[in-house]
């Protein structure tokens, strides 16, 4: 199974499963995405024909799925920032399966006690930048204005947001790289990588893919990236970076084929083999 390899004192890297929607206003479930994800892994082929290797070899251990705390998005987030923390303690490299994406504040948290120059790469549809929504500041609406308040963030695949998040980019200048009618380039690519630093943590929205092949998350936008755009990117960054660890979030198997839990599982295991790729 890729992704659940070994014992956990033995493994490089354990899967943290984190079944959490709780501040998802339209279409929910991406509670369920993490046993979605570790459900299709099996079916993955353990050789990677890019890499040349059976990736798993490393050891990869699935750990137990983190319980959520459903009244209280501080106190979650808190939960998370602990259990990975506690692994990085341990010398693992972490990859949380989410879940909504107000989670990775807390994985970013405890990434950057570990690494005090971490940056973050932000894959998504939407900014998540407001300050504040559906009266909480932990929403998932507002997971990169969290983020940012820990490390500089870099973000790519955006094409939908709102005035606030505009007027907010403006005034601090903020640079994203939006998906538009191209693909990104050589160009894109080299200016998001020269934009992060060393240690990079990386967060992967579902909905950064076009619905066409990713339709099983809570708020799909037309006119996203293709597969190979994505791995393009990631294995780029990966060869001219340290990729400390990263999560993939927002899965909601529901809402599309099997085949998107699929393709998530598929993600986490290339991008696993791209972190390691360097040694």
């Amino acid at each position: 199974m890729p992704l659940n390899s070994t014992g956990s004192e033995a493994a490089s890297v354990v899967i943290l499963p984190v079944p959490y929607d709780a501040t998802q206003e339209w279409r929910t479930g991406a509670r369920e995405g993490p046993q979605a994800i570790i459900t299709a892994s099996p079916y993955l082929e353990l050789y990677d024909l890019e890499l040349g290797y059976e990736v798993h070899q490393m050891g990869i251990h699935t750990l137990p799925e983190i319980e959520p705390v459903m009244g209280n998005p501080a106190a979650m987030l808190h939960r998370v920032y602990e259990n990975t923390l506690r692994w990085l303690d341990r010398g693992k490299k972490v990859v949380m399966l989410g879940g909504e994406h107000s989670l990775t504040t807390g994985a970013v948290r405890a990434y950057r006690e570990k690494f005090p120059q971490l940056s973050v790469l932000h894959l998504d549809a939407h900014a998540d930048l407001r300050h504040e929504y559906l009266g909480t500041i932990y929403s998932h609406a507002c997971a990169m204005r969290r983020v940012m308040e820990l490390c500089p963030v870099v973000s790519a695949g955006v094409r939908s947001l709102s005035l606030e998040e505009s007027d907010f980019i403006k005034s601090k200048n903020i640079k994203l790289f939006y998906a538009g009618e191209k693909p990104l380039d050589e160009a894109d690519i080299s200016g998001i990588i020269s934009a992060l630093s060393d240690d990079v943590y990386i967060t992967i929205d579902m909905d950064v893919f076009d619905p066409s092949i990713m339709p099983a998350v809570g708020t799909p936008e037309p006119g996203g990236l293709g597969w190979h755009e994505v791995l393009r990117l990631l294995r780029e960054v990966a060869r001219q970076k340290r990729v400390a660890g990263f999560d993939l979030v927002e899965l909601c198997p529901r809402e599309g084929p099997t085949s998107c839990a699929y393709l998530a599982a598929k993600l986490a295991y290339k991008l696993i083999g791209y972190s390691f790729a360097r040694r």
